[in-house]
């Protein structure tokens, strides 16, 4: 929808819309918002609602504190779990200075960055399909959440062997309610895991779609006594949560990504993407898959990707290339976890794969066996590299990585790996049910 100004205010009107909430993104990937009243709507659509910015982890210091909030109106949507009467509407917003310039700070504009640069170089779209796994848990008495899901379902599997089918149905029946085109939803591999897949879409929109699913899944699961959390593996021993990645470059309205003549289908540009999604991987994690828990999921034999390969067929590889071709035509990389902050994720994916098709990278040879089944010699017989095995090793990649720091800008890069770093050392000298307490409720 392309809504204007008069629009907005037309609706909150109409449709007696009590409340706005004003929503942005921190550089940690939490979802943050200033709430408004209707009697403000004007001021909001005109760019004029502030908020101090030093209050906000990662934006700026007490001294420069005041910030500007710009609501894309494109975003304007009604809430449907909350009451008709009073209804409240959220808008996503991008943050700027009081001079009318883009926050380096806002990962929105990271990301609006990278898709600038993507334009320029002639692509008209990057399209994004986010596949995000989530676990549903019980509460206890105080409402605080267990680790039990009075669940005995796997893949695929249907009631009443599924207990959380009945709030998954709801999580996908208002998600479309909000415009949301749902794939597939179904139970994932573990007990109490759920996997939801909306229809791919430009970048800009599908990280804004994955942190409206994320709050979505939450406030519903609350509503239902149940707590959803979207921590990369919350018990040892079962599968972890991702969020498959699926990617595909547009220029003209066309897939450059296919080429019915090229080898599997794939034209030049696609092997390029895949050899700088490889080259630049490692240094990325840190922002792919941002938590201490996060390596805890990147191990052998969960089906969780751990080595640097690619593959058409093999669910071993960290990037796949799912069968469609045409303009289903697209590259999977399969290690971040859903953790992360979603604008920051695509935009160094995007900065990644347009640095090989820049500088025109060949990827290694696929790899079509199983790599779990592979020991250390055969892999480095093969030429086959490991995924940082934790947030520390993460972070040094990450510092090495000028590419990875030139897309997030000097602010963003400096902050956050400020962040991980304290994160890496309260969890290095701290006792394990800091993560436990750390993470279960935030993510």
């Amino acid at each position: 929808m392309a809504y204007t100004k008069e629009d907005i205010i037309r609706m909150v009107k109409e449709e007696d819309i009590e409340f706005i909430r004003l929503q942005f993104t921190d550089i940690f990937g939490q979802l943050k918002n200033v709430a408004i009243t209707a009697s403000q709507i004007e001021k909001a659509v005109n760019n004029q609602i502030m908020f101090d910015g030093s209050s906000i982890e990662g934006f700026v210091r007490l001294e420069e504190s005041d910030q500007c909030l710009y609501p894309d109106l494109d975003t304007f949507v009604v809430f449907p779990w909350r009451p008709q009467h009073g209804k409240v509407a959220r808008l996503i917003c991008d943050v700027y200075n009081t001079d009318g310039t883009p926050f380096v700070g806002d990962p929105r504009g990271v990301l609006k960055q990278v898709l600038r640069r993507a334009e320029a170089m002639g692509y008209d779209s990057f399209c994004v399909g986010p596949e995000a796994e989530f676990f549903l848990f019980q509460t206890d008495e105080e409402g605080k959440p267990t680790t039990k899901t009075n669940d005995e379902a796997g893949y695929f599997d249907l009631g009443p062997l599924d207990h959380g089918e009945g709030t998954r149905r709801e999580i996908c029946m208002a998600l479309e309610q909000m415009g949301f085109e749902i794939e597939a939803s179904h139970h994932e591999v573990a007990e109490g895991q759920h996997e939801i897949d909306f229809k791919y879409t430009d970048a800009l929109k599908a990280a804004d779609n994955i942190m409206t699913f994320k709050l979505a899944v939450k406030i519903l699961a609350q509503k239902n006594g149940l707590h959803a959390t979207f921590m990369p593996k919350p018990i040892y021993g079962v599968a972890g949560s991702g969020m498959h990645t699926n990617m595909s470059l547009f220029k003209n309205g066309k897939n450059v990504f296919c080429d019915p003549d090229g080898e599997k289908g794939l034209s030049k540009e696609a092997y390029a993407f895949i050899a700088g999604l490889l080259r630049h991987v490692k240094g990325m994690a840190a922002v792919t898959n941002p938590l201490v828990n996060s390596y805890k999921r990147l191990v052998p034999g969960y089906e969780a990707p751990c080595y640097l390969s690619w593959s058409a067929s093999n669910r071993s590889a960290l990037i796949r290339i799912p069968a469609s071709r045409g303009q289903g035509t697209r590259v999977e990389l399969r290690s971040p976890d859903p953790s992360c902050n979603p604008y920051l994720e695509l935009a160094v994916c995007l900065a990644a794969g347009l640095d090989g098709i820049e500088k025109g990278m060949v990827p290694p040879a696929e790899i079509t066996e199983n790599i779990f089944k592979m020991d250390r010699e055969a892999r480095a017989a093969r030429g086959i590299d490991n995924l940082p095995g934790s947030l520390e090793e993460a972070i040094r990649a990450m510092e090495s990585d000028q590419l990875v720091l030139d897309t997030l800008g000097a602010h963003v890069a400096e902050n956050y790996l400020e962040g991980k770093k304290k994160e890496w050392e309260e969890y290095r000298t701290r006792v394990s049910s800091w993560e436990r307490e750390k993470y279960i409720i935030n993510y």
